[in-house]
C-alpha cells in the first residue's frame, strides 16, 4: 500500500521531445490509498485483483488500453488539472519554458478544484513554483500520483494528436504521436513540415539549406 502523509499532488509532462504537436503537463492527487503490484508495473486502486485491473504506473510501461483504464478511473476519482502549451510557444520561446508554463496551469486548474499541500515534480528542472515542492527524478516510476499525473498527460496529448492525424492522414500522428519515429521521419522528408511540427527541432532530419522543405504545409 502507498499514501500520502500530506495532501501531495503528482506533476508531470507528456510531449517534451516531440517532433510536433503540444506539450501537455498534468497535476493530480490520488484521494485514495493504493497497493502495489507484483506482477505488473505499478500500483492500483484495487486491494484485490480485480478481473480487469487499474494499473497506475509510469505511461510509458502501459499499453494504450491500459492507459484508458487508468484514465478513466482517475478522472472518476480524482482531482485533477491539465495544461496544455502549443508548438507555437514551443517555437517561440523554447521547449523549457513551454514545459513549465504547461505544470504551472495544471497546477492553477488542480487548486481551482483542491488545493494540494506539496507538489511532486517529475525530473529535475527546478522550476519554481509559489506551493512547496520538490522534484524526483523518474518520480513517474516511484511516486504514485505522479505516474497518474504522467497518464492523464500521457493520454490527454494522444487524443490532440490523434485529431490532428485526421487533418494530416499522410503523417500517420495516431500512430507515432509526433515523436521520431522512422516513419515520422521519412514522412518529414517526403513532404516537409505540417502546421504543427516544431521547426527548431527539424534540422537533424531536414537538409537545412532546402528552404523549401520548411515551407510545406499540409492542409
Amino acid at each position: 500500500m502507498n499514501g500520502d502523509a500530506t495532501l501531495a499532488a503528482g506533476v508531470d509532462e507528456a510531449g517534451r521531445g516531440a517532433l510536433a504537436g503540444p506539450v501537455v503537463a498534468a497535476a493530480c492527487i490520488l484521494p485514495f490509498p493504493v497497493y502495489r503490484r507484483r506482477t505488473t508495473p505499478g500500483w492500483s486502486p484495487h486491494e484485490r485483483k480485480p478481473k480487469v485491473d487499474c494499473i497506475i504506473a509510469d505511461s510509458k510501461q502501459l499499453t494504450p488500453h491500459e492507459r484508458e483504464i487508468a484514465f478513466g478511473w482517475i478522472e472518476s476519482h480524482c482531482s485533477y488539472g491539465i495544461g496544455i502549451i502549443s508548438h507555437a510557444v514551443i517555437e517561440a520561446k523554447g521547449i523549457r519554458y513551454a514545459t513549465f508554463l504547461a505544470m504551472q496551469r495544471a497546477v492553477f486548474n488542480l487548486c481551482t478544484l483542491r488545493l494540494p499541500h506539496l507538489l511532486r515534480i517529475d525530473g529535475r528542472d527546478h522550476f519554481h513554483f509559489a506551493l512547496p515542492h520538490e522534484y524526483i527524478v523518474r518520480g513517474d516510476g516511484s511516486v504514485p500520483a505522479i505516474a497518474a499525473a504522467s497518464i492523464i498527460a500521457k493520454v490527454t496529448r494522444d487524443r490532440i494528436m490523434i485529431m490532428h492525424h485526421r487533418i494530416s492522414p499522410l503523417y500517420d500522428f495516431a500512430f507515432h504521436k509526433g515523436y521520431g519515429s522512422p516513419e515520422h521521419c521519412a514522412a518529414l522528408r517526403r513532404y516537409g513540415p505540417t502546421a504543427i511540427h516544431r521547426r527548431s527541432f527539424l534540422s537533424r532530419i531536414l537538409c537545412e539549406n532546402n528552404p523549401t522543405l520548411f515551407a510545406a504545409e499540409t492542409t
